[in-house]
């Protein structure tokens, strides 16, 4: 059994993980809850976001292992790095109308299959443009642990619940209290009746998978700062979980993507701190069948009715 100090070091771990999770599953979630798509290339994107974060670190001169000291200071070259999240929308767009767009009217097995396909061409083109062998994310912030009463955490994963909470903050204001917000909860709820309206339903759509790309570019960028170690296949098991967590908090929720990544980031670190990291590995799946027989609408979904 794990020491009450040891408890709150994993809780505090996990928040950092699940904070992740979370930024990965609000991209999910929107999509579905304007489209009913589970778009399986999500996972891609956030392994795009870390190697578009890459290279400009490095042209910046932020070089792994070299001595000489960059030229631009680190809060700059970090927002520069955060342009990762313009070249993720882009994909995401890109992936909506060449991808998704013409499905939209056909059956969802078709969507379905498409999305898996997605995936797997986006990790075969990231392996042969970025090749096979793992590249190291360049250190731009000097890691140092910080303690706060009985835990102690690195910077970098402060920066990553902080950064979290702020995008988080941002996204509610943004749905709850813009005009594209209310056109984005009208598509949610009946796309035809939103588009007699007057909202432009197809924007709409791509303004969501830009903006959950966008959020999973954030993702790339933060997770490399705190593990720097990128592979093309990076986003397999995090959009696997990121979708978990989506469904744990009831996909189609924003506040349930939220609520579901960081008990799923906090249930693996307490899982890994008692019995080790092999088990943790299977606390996602284990916790996706458990919502599937208890709760299948999820920790904040709806239940209800089909209409057929």
């Amino acid at each position: 059994m794990l020491a009450v100090n040891e408890l709150l070091q994993q809780v505090a771990n996990g928040l950092a993980k699940g904070s992740v999770y979370a930024l990965i599953a609000v991209g999910y979630t929107m999509v579905y809850g304007v489209l009913e798509l589970i778009n399986f290339a999500h996972g891609e994107v956030f392994m795009l976001g870390a190697y578009f974060g890459y290279w400009p670190a490095r042209w910046l001169g932020y070089m792994p292992d070299s001595g000489e000291k960059p030229q631009v200071p680190a809060p700059v070259a970090l927002l520069l790095t955060f342009g990762a999240m313009a070249a993720c929308a882009l994909i995401g767009v890109l992936v909506e109308r060449l991808a998704y767009r013409p499905l939209r009217n056909a059956g969802r097995l078709s969507a379905l299959i498409t999305a898996i396909g997605i995936s797997v061409l986006m990790q075969n083109l990231a392996l042969v443009v970025f090749h096979a062998d793992s590249k190291d994310f360049p250190r731009m912030i000097d890691q140092q642990s910080v303690v706060l009463g009985p835990v102690e955490l690195p910077n970098t994963k402060l920066l990553i619940i902080g950064v979290t909470a702020l995008m988080m903050a941002g996204l509610f204001w943004m749905v709850r209290y813009t005009r594209t917000g209310a056109a984005m909860r009208a598509c949610s709820h009946s796309m035809k009746t939103a588009s007699l309206m007057g909202v432009n339903v197809n924007r709409i759509i791509s303004l969501t998978f830009a903006i959950g790309s966008a959020m999973a570019a954030v993702a790339g960028v933060l997770i490399s700062l705190d593990q720097p170690r990128l592979t093309p296949l990076m986003g397999l098991m995090p959009g696997l979980k990121a979708f978990v967590a989506a469904v744990l908090g009831g996909i189609g929720s924003i506040p349930g993507a939220v609520a579901g990544g960081i008990l799923l980031g906090v249930v693996e670190s307490v899982v890994g701190g008692v019995a080790g990291t092999t088990y943790s590995e299977a606390v996602a799946f284990v916790l996706l069948i458990l919502i599937l027989l208890v709760r299948p609408s999820g920790l904040f979904g709806k239940s209800g009715r089909e209409k057929v």
